[in-house]
């Protein structure tokens, strides 16, 4: 078999993952081998942590549209029941920045999901 000599690519794609953990500890941005896994490593929890981002918003859209629901009388699921009944379409972000931007409005919201909850019970 004849020999291969891969030398400026092989430096060039060494030093691509060098510059990927270039802030890292020890080994890991110095050493090819290592460096490669902590890259490799880094990339799946960055895929990961990208979609328990999502989650984490929801949850925290919920415990504010929650806190504010209950100023005005209501638990969350009765609000939100009440909101759908009535035809709203507001999604929990829009929800929740209301409830912390603009307490009038998220009041005014409030009423017409109290007046739609009994209506259906």
């Amino acid at each position: 078999m004849t020999r291969v000599k891969g030398g400026t690519k092989t430096r060039r794609r060494h030093n691509k993952i060098l510059r990927i953990t270039e802030g890292q500890r020890g080994t890991k941005h110095r050493l090819f081998r290592r460096a490669h896994e902590a890259a490799m490593k880094s990339l799946l929890y960055a895929y990961r942590d990208r979609r328990a981002r999502r989650r984490d918003m929801r949850r925290l859209w919920i415990i504010r549209i929650n806190a504010a629901a209950r100023l005005h009388g209501l638990t969350y699921s009765r609000f939100m029941r009440g909101l759908k009944q009535a035809g709203v379409e507001l999604d929990r972000k829009v929800l929740a920045d209301l409830a912390v931007r603009d307490a009038g409005a998220f009041a005014r919201l409030a009423e017409v999901a109290r007046g739609a909850a009994p209506a259906a019970s």
